[in-house]
């Protein structure tokens, strides 16, 4: 970078690195600095009778207050942030004073990372501090953070632009408070989840991203090319037929967190690269996995939380089990006022026009239904709600229902308007298995280019024998959302799908 395109900042950032240098002070030093203290846990532990506490703290300087031979600073750690008292004779006992008057007055900035031993006290104001006694620089911040100021409880100069917030998260977590405790609740989302699979005895497991058929889903696949093997392949978009295959091969219980790839759009609730979770789970079924499920969330959200209820938005969602089941035929009926039951496709089509939805020649029942649910009644469940018996037309991977064979054992939960889960009484019969694939391969003649691809070689684990089973799938970055408040994705991803920053600017200019 040269200097012309240097802000007047930058370039001054720039110079003080160089006087630092010129000191003998490298501004990016190797050793190690012990960290012994952070922020909450100091503050949290301190008590006025207790006998005086050394520690070796460190992060960056957020602000500071210079009082000719004293200064207060503010320093912000991966915990939180604490006061520093730094007082010039403290840290410069000697005769030389240039580290106090001139390094740490003149050549330090805001967002420079520093390491301060010495020990804790309360102030005459009552704040738990730290008394510096030594000071080291340890990395020096060439470029200006945006300083947020609060007054009378209005912001200024806020970093609250969606996209700068999404292109620089590393900014964001900086310098506004809260968004570093959504990731921080993602990791617990995780650990619960885990901790409920693990008690139960299920087994973590790791499938191919690279796959030569996108199968388990109806999603439009990204495509890549293998160069040694010279042959196409496509990002995952499901894991769901290799988890199959290794209940197939005799694990009772087996599970993954899983980055799914699905070239399709993107909005608040959707990003091209997402995380899902699968188990998979022998001689249960759908009605089981609907309580597994219940009891799952609920235990999330206390962990997460301490309650089992959430706001999100305007919307308090409460995840107390049990959660109400509707059939998916009810739910139209329920919400048009329309019984779909026994239509084919063409009265379903005609069905879909007269409620306003738009469809076209490539879509078959499945795809009917699926849009008129989608489009009258997913919204309305903003409550947990498991939707049930899906018609088979839907659902080419699960097993024919128990008492009527025009559907399937499959549920998926709705919170707050959204899909957040999706499972089914495994299909387990290879023949069923085969005609459905060849089925949805005519769906994909007819211009469906979400339809499924025949995988033989899942066809031929089927035939070795699969037992009864049953699979769920959950939205790992929805599910995050819920349990944080968020109303949209990009919120609860720490670095989200974006356009590069060339062509978005040139966008932003045409507009």
């Amino acid at each position: 970078m040269s200097n012309i395109e240097l802000s007047e900042q930058e370039q001054i950032r720039r110079n003080s690195m160089a006087q630092l240098r010129q000191m003998g002070i490298e501004p990016y030093p190797a050793p190690e600095f012990v960290v012994t203290g952070h922020s909450d846990e100091i503050k949290e532990s301190f008590s006025d009778d207790a006998p005086q506490r050394e520690v070796a703290v460190a992060g960056r300087i957020m602000s500071r207050r210079i009082m000719g031979k004293a200064a207060f600073v503010e320093l912000q750690d991966s915990r939180g942030r604490i006061q520093l008292y730094i007082s010039r004779d403290d840290i410069c006992p000697g005769e030389d004073k240039e580290l106090y008057n001139t390094v740490f007055k003149k050549l330090l900035d805001i967002g420079d990372f520093i390491g301060v031993r010495g020990y804790v006290f309360r102030t005459k104001t009552g704040e738990i501090s730290v008394h510096a006694r030594e000071l080291l620089v340890l990395s020096k911040s060439l470029r200006p953070l945006p300083i947020v100021k609060v007054k009378d409880g209005v912001k200024y100069d806020a970093f609250d632009d969606p996209e700068l917030r999404y292109r620089r998260r590393y900014v964001d977590l900086v310098v506004n408070d809260g968004v570093k405790q959504i990731f921080l609740k993602r990791t617990k989302v995780y650990t619960s989840m885990r901790e409920y699979f693990n008690n139960a005895g299920y087994i973590e497991v790791e499938t191919p991203i690279l796959q030569s058929i996108p199968g388990g889903a109806s999603a439009r696949p990204f495509i890549t090319h293998h160069n040694a093997l010279d042959i196409p392949l496509y990002l995952r978009i499901a894991d769901e037929l290799y988890l199959k295959r290794l209940i197939v091969g005799g694990f009772e219980g087996v599970y993954e967190f899983s980055k799914n790839f699905r070239n399709e759009g993107m909005d608040r609730t959707h990003n091209p690269e997402f995380t899902c979770m699968e188990i998979y789970v022998a001689y249960k079924d759908y009605n089981w996995m609907m309580g597994f499920t219940e009891r799952m969330l609920e235990k999330i959200c206390l962990d997460v939380n301490g309650t089992t209820e959430v706001q999100v938005g305007d919307n308090l969602i409460s995840f107390k089990a049990p959660f109400p089941r509707v059939t998916m035929a009810q739910a139209i009926k329920d919400h048009t006022g329309v019984d779909i039951t026994g239509m084919d496709e063409d009265a379903l089509r005609a069905t879909a026009k007269s409620l306003g939805i738009e469809v076209d020649a490539s879509m078959g029942k499945g795809k009917l239904i699926d849009e008129i649910f989608g489009e009258k009644c997913e919204g309305k469940y903003i409550q947990p709600t498991f939707i049930t018996d899906y018609p088979i037309e839907m659902s080419p991977l699960t097993k024919r229902h128990r008492d009527n064979p025009e559907l399937t054992e499959r549920f998926e939960l709705m919170v707050n308007g959204k899909e957040l889960a999706n499972a089914y009484s495994e299909l387990n019969d290879p023949i069923d298995q085969y005609e459905r694939f060849v089925e949805q391969m005519r769906l994909g003649e007819k211009g469906d280019d979400e339809a499924m691809i025949i995988d033989a070689d899942f066809i031929r684990a089927l035939e070795y024998g699969m037992p009864p089973t049953s699979g769920m799938g959950i939205g790992m970055d929805r599910l995050v959302m819920l349990m944080t408040g968020q109303t949209a994705i990009q919120e609860v991803l720490l670095f989200p799908q974006m356009r590069p920053e060339k062509r978005a600017a040139a966008e932003k200019t045409e507009e």
